[in-house]
């Protein structure tokens, strides 16, 4: 974490007890009490709420507040060792979150005090009460987040994990919308519900779409407000696109309904503008659509034997891209490493098993027809109906191997991840940085130089293209929708986000075994900005994805928000005009120092 000022606090406290005399005429004067105090407060300073307060709480929210404690406290007999090698148990635990930190910005560590929500009541009180005793005030759902949003250390936690029922719609109208918007299907989610839940209710049990993330254990919510990409985006547009409707917990405890004719700038704000800066969700409708037939992936690897080879490699996959699947059929990654080496995995829908390997064919004939190139991993296509794409039972009989279940004893039998995701539970990030790339460097005239960034790319750390998040060659309906969110407006017009990253093994304070190298970790994150840096040059003015970027990011207003910044602003201002909300480069953050706890200037 980045040194506190300590300073700045401990001077405001002597102030403390008059200004909290006369909290009701700042209310209405100058500013509120946290505006005039230009701090929050930590255990042990005056003015953190006696034990007596924290029971009025606890009575108030049903007995669902927890005192958290570190969760290695117990060393080797911790029970959380055991729990890190399942997601669904991370994320289980208050006192954990899915990121352990990233080297040199911030480690994961427990709130204080935990409300354990179970309906809209229990976070309006936590809500007052973070407000009222001016306490730094932290919401997690997943608790996936990268930058460390939904963390932070002598804080009050508003945990929405129990909040996960599901209700299909199939003529949904928005409150006040009547006459306005024609009934659509839908799917009505609470905040602390997961994807592998809705994609359950929604496609496995209702035959429906919904447009949601890829990992299966990310918070609905989180991913919405973040803008929200999934295998399937180039065809469905975002998460934050597809949102009907939310309620949301405002700073002043106020239960509002957001939508297209309630609320709207607080509705824009949520479909992009990043989780945690506005208010706490606790209910979100998305549309859904009809589903596909298939849903399909695909995988190749292939190894160049020289410098030479591996640029007309990477040359020809970037112009099959363009000719064969920059449509809405196709999604997820071409991965550009050292060792000359060209990873293929993308998923497609619509497709069956034979049309997709005869879209394909002229691609994998081109490396055949070539000696200076060798498949380490064999094109193979597989399809599947649609629905039974995240359905458990399914999955367990006949694709047993790239699914991992929750193993633990009454565990849901539907909750499983991704074989591939599963290392990410409690990963140490390294460097990370995302960027979007726009469609017209895939023009015959600017193929060149693209290649050219791709291959100097990945002689560093490497890179992953990310086509499915860009839309770019999306339809005319999803890029519509997508233009009325608060996300980047480059996501319009990028044909993929490319990402660099580096992380290591979970590294959470306290844990027992060897401490992260922070000296390697440097290393990596150098080389994810050489990475970057060469992309530059093709893309220099290229924004990032709010959820997967640097936590360093210099000009993170324009980076991750853009022409859309101002508008985020003033909403900020008109429903948390005292920053009770608090992330890491989020929407406002600019007024308070690093860790969320004192006002500048």
């Amino acid at each position: 974490m980045k040194r506190r000022d300590l300073l700045k606090a401990a001077a405001t406290l002597p102030l403390l007890p008059l200004l909290m005399r006369s909290g009701t005429a700042l209310a209405h004067g100058a500013g509120t009490l946290a505006t005039a105090l230009r701090s929050r407060v930590r255990p042990g300073q005056t003015g953190w709420p006696a034990t007596a307060e924290w029971e009025r709480l606890k009575r108030d929210v049903g007995g669902r507040l927890l005192k958290l404690e570190p969760p290695f406290a117990q060393g080797a007999a911790s029970p959380a060792l055991k729990q890190l090698a399942n997601p669904f148990a991370v994320g289980d635990n208050p006192a954990l979150t899915l990121t352990s930190g990233w080297a040199d910005a911030w480690t994961s560590q427990p709130s204080s005090y935990a409300v354990a929500a179970e309906n809209t009541a229990d976070v309006v009180a936590a809500v007052n009460f973070a407000r009222e005793h001016h306490l730094r005030l932290v919401v997690k759902g997943g608790g996936h987040s990268y930058q460390g949003t939904s963390d932070a250390p002598d804080s009050l936690l508003v945990w929405t994990r129990h909040m996960n029922k599901i209700a299909l719609h199939d003529a949904f109208v928005p409150h006040g919308c009547v006459g306005h918007m024609s009934p659509q299907a839908a799917v009505s989610v609470e905040t602390g519900a997961m994807w592998i839940d809705a994609y359950n209710a929604v496609t496995t049990h209702g035959g429906r779409y919904v447009q949601g993330g890829g990992c299966t254990t990310v918070g609905v919510a989180g991913l919405v407000q973040s803008g929200g990409f999934g295998s399937f985006s180039k065809n469905w547009g975002t998460a934050a696109s597809n949102l009907l409707e939310a309620e949301v917990v405002t700073a002043d405890g106020q239960v509002r309904i957001a939508n297209a004719r309630t609320n709207p700038e607080l509705f824009w704000g949520l479909k992009g503008g990043g989780g945690g800066s506005l208010g706490v969700v606790t209910r979100m409708t998305l549309r859904t659509f009809e589903l596909p037939e298939f849903f399909g992936g695909m995988g190749l690897i292939i190894k160049a034997d020289s410098d030479t080879a591996y640029r007309a490699l990477i040359a020809e996959a970037v112009d099959f891209y363009r000719r064969a699947l920059f449509n809405p059929h196709w999604g997820e990654q071409m991965k550009f490493y050292g060792g000359d080496t060209l990873d293929i995995s993308m998923m497609f829908q619509g497709l069956s098993k034979q049309q997709a390997e005869q879209t394909w064919a002229p691609f994998v004939d081109w490396v055949h027809a070539r000696k200076n190139y060798r498949i380490t991993k064999p094109f193979q296509a597989l399809a599947a109906p649609a629905q039974h794409l995240w359905d458990a039972e399914f999955l367990r009989k006949y694709a047993p191997n790239i699914i991992v279940s929750d193993d633990r004893p009454n565990a849901p039998r539907d909750h499983f991840v991704w074989a591939g995701d599963r290392d990410q539970a409690g990963w140490f990030i390294q460097g990370y940085q995302s960027a979007w790339l726009p469609a017209s460097l895939l023009q015959p005239g600017q193929q060149t130089p693209l290649v050219n960034a791709l291959f100097e790319a990945a002689q560093h750390q490497g890179v992953s293209l990310h086509f499915n998040k860009g839309l770019a060659g999306a339809p005319a309906d999803a890029i519509a929708r997508a233009r009325d969110t608060a996300t980047h407006p480059q996501v319009l017009d990028a044909f993929a986000l490319a990402i660099s990253a580096s992380g290591g093994d979970p590294a959470f304070p306290g844990m027992p075994g060897t401490k992260p190298d922070l000296a390697m970790a440097r290393r990596m994150a150098a080389a994810v900005e050489k990475t970057m840096d060469a992309l530059r040059v093709v893309a220099p003015d290229a924004g990032s994805y709010v959820s997967e970027s640097d936590y360093f990011l210099h000009d993170w207003q324009q980076g991750f928000w853009g022409s859309n910044y101002p508008r985020l602003a003033a909403a900020k201002r008109k429903y948390d005009p005292d920053g009770l909300f608090f992330v890491h480069h989020g929407v406002g953050s600019e007024e308070w120092n690093a860790d969320g706890f004192t006002r500048k200037g």
